[in-house]
């Protein structure tokens, strides 16, 4: 079974896919001259800035979600047991040099996220209520559809759903959370899963206003409790810093020889690892988190698409850099161990049985956020899908249905996988067959939309930067041009 998951894996995430995620994320880099670095420090003020003023001109926009409660939804659903336990996994596949190539598609991924959650952002539409939804599907019906009279945008849409929706059905986090948690604390994975299972129950019942609040109070407390505990192992081992650059750098151009429990990886497996890694734990280019950032008050989309960037870079360059460091500093990363259970052994290395809790707490933490934050994601394709005044009561049923049953399927993959022994190798591997195919589509699709991104972009510059003349016909989000 593992041998047949990898050889998937492999063809799914082989050159084709792995060439285009870094050449759409090149594109839009050079395309935007360099926006996500030539801006990077307007971006933060733009962003985490505007959290210290009393009052936004954003304040009164339409939305569900203020900005940073979006943000915090879909950095909950990207920090999540990919940090932890895709990295580890990643490492343990391809050596220590995949985190180069997680570093260099995360860069682009700032770029190609800002892109997929701005046009996310300006193709949103409104449902009976007047709350806005949006995500590639949107975007695929009307910026394809509509705008560019493309007959066959369901085919994409589809097929996006339905690579998608695969993730109901096959997913780690109530695995990676239950592995460490039972581990940890000695209780079994069954009865971990069941309260991971009754605590998701609590959070998506308010629906997505509900994760939106809770995420915002959660996400900045396990991010930095995660944070200073990888950084206490890493300057306890100061001496030992410069070596790993060296080591990260030396392996990610040359593959790794067997070491200890290490197989060895030849250089296409070191960045495979590195770049499907990167795109599980960021999602930039996945399509996801443009779902949950449409929903945010905003007054214009690249406002909005600046924290797709900044969730990139604290996802990735951050807090996935936390967790590859203190893996190889503490030499663990060749023991043969992979997943939650490699890093688990990291930082009971660093800290002693202390880091072992720490990581239970921040697995079970990050898992759950990632849960409840995909949650948003079902809900608003579910939304998509039954959109339209004779199809409300048809949506309501299925939502509140689909709340009952969201869970049961992450509990039936951890009661399988204590059942039959399934590696954890394995479990990885679906992930990767699940996160391929919607990302390959909805990149190809925002390279047809690229344009109109350069003209909101032109536009945002010419408003809030005074560089270039603004147009007073240009329309900001798609509804007004629907209106006009």
């Amino acid at each position: 079974m593992e041998q047949f998951l990898e050889t998937i894996v492999g063809w799914l995430w082989g050159l084709p896919l792995i060439f285009t995620v870094l050449f759409v994320g090149l594109y839009f880099t050079i395309g935007s001259k360099l926006f996500q670095f030539s801006y990077l420090p307007h971006i933060f003020k733009a962003t985490f800035g505007k959290l210290f003023s009393k009052r936004d001109k954003d304040d009164d926009a339409k939305g569900i979600l203020t900005p940073f409660q979006a943000v915090s939804t879909a950095i909950g659903g990207s920090i999540g047991v990919g940090n932890i336990g895709g990295v580890a996994t990643a490492i343990a596949v391809g050596g220590p040099g995949a985190v180069f190539w997680m570093w260099i598609t995360a860069f682009l991924g700032m770029m190609t996220k800002t892109v997929e959650v701005t046009l996310a952002v300006h193709y949103r539409g409104s449902d009976e209520k007047g709350n806005p939804y949006g995500g590639p599907t949107y975007y695929m019906e009307k910026g394809l559809g509509e705008e560019k009279k493309f007959k066959y945008w369901k085919i994409p849409a589809i097929l996006f759903g339905f690579g998608i929706f695969t993730t109901f059905f096959i997913t780690l986090q109530n695995y990676t959370v239950s592995e460490a948690v039972s581990s940890t604390f000695n209780i079994g994975m069954i009865p971990s899963s069941l309260i991971y299972v009754t605590l998701i129950y609590f959070m998506i019942y308010g629906g997505i206003k509900r994760i939106g609040e809770i995420a915002s109070k959660l996400i900045p407390f396990m991010s930095i409790f995660y944070v200073l505990a990888a950084l206490f192992i890493i300057f306890k081992n100061y001496d030992q810093i410069f070596p790993v650059f060296g080591l990260i750098f030396e392996s990610a151009f040359t593959g790794m020889a067997a070491v200890g429990g290490f197989t060895g990886a030849v250089i296409a497996q070191v960045i495979r690892m590195g770049v499907a890694r990167a795109v599980y734990s960021n999602e930039a280019g996945w399509g996801t988190s443009p779902m949950i950032h449409s929903t945010a008050k905003t007054n214009h989309p690249i406002k909005q698409g600046m924290w797709g960037a900044v969730e990139v870079f604290i996802d990735t360059i951050i807090i996935c850099s936390m967790t590859a460091f203190t893996i190889i500093i503490t030499g663990v990363w060749s023991s043969g161990l992979d997943g939650a259970a490699l890093t688990l052994s990291a930082f009971e290395a660093g800290i002693g049985q202390t880091g072992r809790y720490i990581i239970a707490l921040s697995v079970f933490l990050f898992g759950l956020t990632t849960t409840t934050g995909w949650y948003t994601y079902y809900e608003i394709i579910l939304r998509h899908l039954f959109g339209g005044e004779k199809k409300v009561k048809v949506k309501n049923k299925t939502i509140a249905f689909y709340k009952w049953l969201y869970p049961v399927p992450g509990l039936l993959m951890v009661v399988y996988a204590v059942s039959y022994d399934m590696p954890g190798k394995a479990v990885w591997y679906f992930a990767d067959i699940t996160t391929a195919i919607p990302t390959f589509i909805n990149l190809i699709v925002i390279m047809f939309l690229s344009k109109k991104f350069f003209e909101l972009l032109r536009d945002y510059k010419a408003r809030h930067l005074n560089i270039g003349t603004i147009d007073p016909n240009f329309n900001v989000f798609y509804e007004d041009k629907v209106k006009k």
